[in-house]
């Protein structure tokens, strides 16, 4: 099974009160989406925290052998993090490296080609609009 994330983050006054929001899809449609508020964070800190669960929930899912998962698109409207993860941009903020690391560990647990795509924020809105909800917005 081919499977797609969305990822959002966002904090209110960068950084200030923060939520994440992911989207699971497959072909067929929605599997699973979630949010939550994470405390306080930067809108970086808060982007890569929402890739890192729902990664965590593919490999949750994929270690029961309840997916048997063959390709990740994992799609996020924050730039730079995408562009990190690809390898354009050095991750040299403290807070970010240590979460970029986890990615790349989950990377090398999940066994099958993944890809990180950028799209601009209209084209992730079901994910933002998780955020919107956890933040209360």
């Amino acid at each position: 099974m081919h499977l797609t994330i969305n990822t959002d983050g966002g904090s209110l006054n960068n950084p200030g009160k923060a939520a994440i929001g992911f989207i699971i899809q497959n072909d067929d449609g929605l599997l699973f989406s979630h949010s939550e508020p994470i405390g306080i964070a930067s809108n970086n800190v808060a982007e890569y925290t929402a890739l890192i669960k729902a990664l965590t929930h593919v490999l949750k899912m994929t270690e029961n052998k309840s997916w048997k998962v063959t390709g990740l698109k994992c799609i996020a409207d924050s730039e730079l993090m995408i562009k990190q993860l690809n390898g354009v941009y050095k991750v040299k903020n403290a807070d970010i490296i240590p979460l970029h690391k986890k990615i790349k560990d989950f990377v090398s647990l999940i066994n099958c080609p993944i890809t990180f795509s950028h799209v601009l924020r209209d084209k992730n809105a079901d994910a933002d609009l998780l955020v919107k909800k956890a933040l209360g917005k």
